[in-house]
This record gives C-alpha cells, sequence and structure tokens, in this order.
C-alpha cells in the first residue's frame, strides 16, 4: 500500500516539474523564426479602413492601425466559449515614417490565453499572420474604427440561408474575384462573417428545385390514387345516392 501511494506522490510531482520546466524555459512561446516568418510576405499598409483582414485559404493577414495604443491582446473564441491565444506569425510594426520592422520575442509573448504584443511605439501599424480554416470567419475588436474583411477567392455573403454578417451597416463590393465587406464604424465586440462558395448556392438552388419538383409529382401522384380509388368504390356500388331512398319519407306527422 505504502509503495503504491510512493509512486502516485512521484508521478504527481513528475507531472508538477514538468509543468514548472515548460513555464521556465518558456513552452509555448513563440519562437524568433514564427516571428520572422515568411519574407516574402507583404501586407497592405495602405487600405483606407482602420483594420484590413485579408482571409485566404488557410491563414489571414491582419493590418491594425495603432494610435495611443501600447499594447495589444490578441485571442480566439473557442467553440464552447474558452479564450485561446492567437497563433500570430510574420509580426511587423510600421512607424509613421514609413519604416517596417519585425517584432521578435521581446515584443510578443503568450500570457494565459492571449498573444500580448507590445509595439516599439504608441503609434503606427501593427501587421500579423494567423491561422484559419472554414468558412466563418469571426475576430474580437481589439480596436474601434472602419474594418475590412476581404474573403477567399470564390467566397460570397449575400444567401440568408447560407451566409451571415455581423454587425450591420455594411457595404460589399466585388472587385478581382473576392468580396470586400466595408463596416465605416465598428463599435460591437465581434466582426463575424459566414460565407459560402459562390457554387454551393448553385447546388443549393438546384436541391431547393428538385425538392419542389418532387412535392409536385408526389402531390400528382396522391392525388390520382384517390381518383383511382373513387373509381373503384363506383364500380363496387359503393358510392350509391340515397338521397331518393323510398323509405325515406320525412320527418313523423305533425312534426313537419
Amino acid at each position: 500500500m505504502n509503495r503504491r501511494l510512493l509512486l502516485a506522490f512521484a508521478a504527481v510531482a513528475l507531472l508538477a516539474l514538468t509543468a514548472g520546466c515548460t513555464g521556465l524555459f518558456g513552452g509555448g512561446e513563440f519562437s524568433e523564426e514564427e516571428l520572422q516568418g515568411d519574407s516574402s510576405t507583404s501586407y497592405e499598409w495602405n487600405a483606407s479602413t482602420d483594420v484590413r483582414l485579408n482571409v485566404t485559404d488557410g491563414e489571414y493577414h491582419a493590418v491594425y492601425d495603432l494610435e495611443d495604443q501600447s499594447e495589444i491582446e490578441l485571442y480566439e473564441r473557442e467553440s464552447l466559449g474558452e479564450e485561446t491565444p492567437v497563433e500570430v506569425n510574420t509580426v511587423r510594426f510600421r512607424y509613421p515614417n514609413g519604416t517596417v520592422v519585425t517584432l521578435g520575442q521581446d515584443h510578443v509573448e503568450k500570457q494565459n490565453s492571449r498573444t500580448v504584443i507590445t509595439p516599439p511605439a504608441d503609434d503606427g501599424q501593427l501587421a500579423f499572420t494567423a491561422p484559419h480554416r472554414g468558412k466563418s470567419f469571426s475576430v474580437p475588436t481589439y480596436v474601434e474604427g472602419s474594418y475590412e474583411v476581404v474573403l477567399p477567392r470564390g467566397m460570397r455573403v449575400g444567401n440568408f440561408l447560407l451566409s451571415q454578417v455581423r454587425p450591420g451597416d455594411y457595404t460589399t463590393d466585388l472587385r478581382d474575384g473576392r468580396v470586400h465587406i466595408v463596416w465605416p464604424d465598428v463599435t460591437a465586440d465581434d466582426v463575424v462573417v459566414r460565407y459560402y462558395l459562390a457554387r454551393d448556392l448553385t447546388i443549393f438552388t438546384g436541391v431547393i428545385a428538385g425538392g419542389i419538383l418532387l412535392a409536385i409529382i408526389g402531390l400528382a401522384y396522391f392525388r390520382l390514387q384517390i381518383r383511382q380509388l373513387e373509381r373503384e368504390r363506383e364500380e363496387m356500388g359503393l358510392n350509391v345516392d340515397t338521397s331518393d331512398d323510398e323509405f325515406d319519407q320525412g320527418p313523423p306527422p305533425g312534426m313537419g
């Protein structure tokens, strides 16, 4: 019994030691290689909005205009509502004079459920790349102002059954096969876009049309069967008109 207790305590101690070492040596932190990222990555520094989110297959590029902001905390909301740090890479900062620098580990770190970025200046533009998957895009509004979301090529919004855009008061524009969604002023907590592939609408319309056609055919067949049953009843003499039945003499005397 004592041996089992000792083994249990040893296992707990090993787990605690492992967790301590992970925290001590920066486990889960961003590497300099990740923050440097792909040197060929280009960001849209001259966008007309305060925030530009360019969504592509597998990732998105974000550019934020910062004004008097010494820190920004990035996080994602999972399906169950918990918050997790955004796995950023290729992090850049652009000074007002146009100089672009890479932000390393001294400016980017994970703290609990957030990715905390401390820019080298309070004013400027912050850009990063982060992973993305699926046909929906959601991001908290870390800064207020105008927002633009650029959807992947071939994706669309507009059909209320297949897409959703929040908040309202937005405009859409199709340029070079990509939909640009612009909000002039966002004060909501999140920007949410659920979109669909352009050909999905054709497939969806075809399915609906096919369903309606099948319903019409089914209704016609049902009515045909009803009429056939009526004819069979008539042939069998089951539908007899008794309105002039000789036994129907009307009400008893004195009650007519």
